[in-house]
């Protein structure tokens, strides 16, 4: 069984120490989908929600959530990032969300990435509810990581 590393010995949580770490490259992209009605989507694809566009807003919103990832997630440090970026596709019934984030540290960006995915689908759905309340947000999840000391990963399909 692994260690679990945000426990001390005694069992209290505890911010894992990665002072001895030595700074890498790493990068890591999560996505998630927002699924909707054909006219919400059909809205957000025309400019035409009410509440302005909505892809703009819900990029903005997800690279500010990623730099603010260690306000929300308990242990969690706070990381000087390189670069957040956050694309939308269109899909049949839905909007894709992929996020990137970047740094050279001594931990990695996964919680940055998957922050950012999940604020910005939270977005669209704040944007678009008036137009689609049972709007899903489904699948977010971790794509791909590289570097540090596990080294590369990428989700299988």
């Amino acid at each position: 069984m692994n260690k679990l590393t945000h426990l001390d010995s005694q069992g209290k949580a505890r911010m894992v120490d990665v002072g001895g770490k030595a700074q890498t490259q790493r990068v890591a992209i999560a996505e998630g989908r927002i699924r909707m009605s054909a006219a919400a989507l059909e809205a957000i694809r025309d400019g035409a929600v009410p509440k302005g566009d909505v892809l703009a807003a819900a990029r903005i919103a997800g690279i500010m959530a990623a730099k603010k990832t260690a306000e929300l997630i308990p242990l969690c440090h706070p990381l000087a990032l390189d670069a957040v970026t956050l694309d939308f596709t269109v899909e049949a019934g839905a909007v894709r969300a992929t996020a990137t984030a970047a740094l050279t540290g001594r931990t990695g960006v996964e919680m940055e990435a998957l922050t950012a995915v999940s604020v910005a689908l939270l977005t669209v759905y704040d944007m678009a509810k008036a137009i689609d309340k049972g709007m899903t947000i489904e699948g977010v999840r971790l794509i791909e990581k590289r570097g540090g000391k596990s080294g590369d990963w990428k989700a299988g399909a």
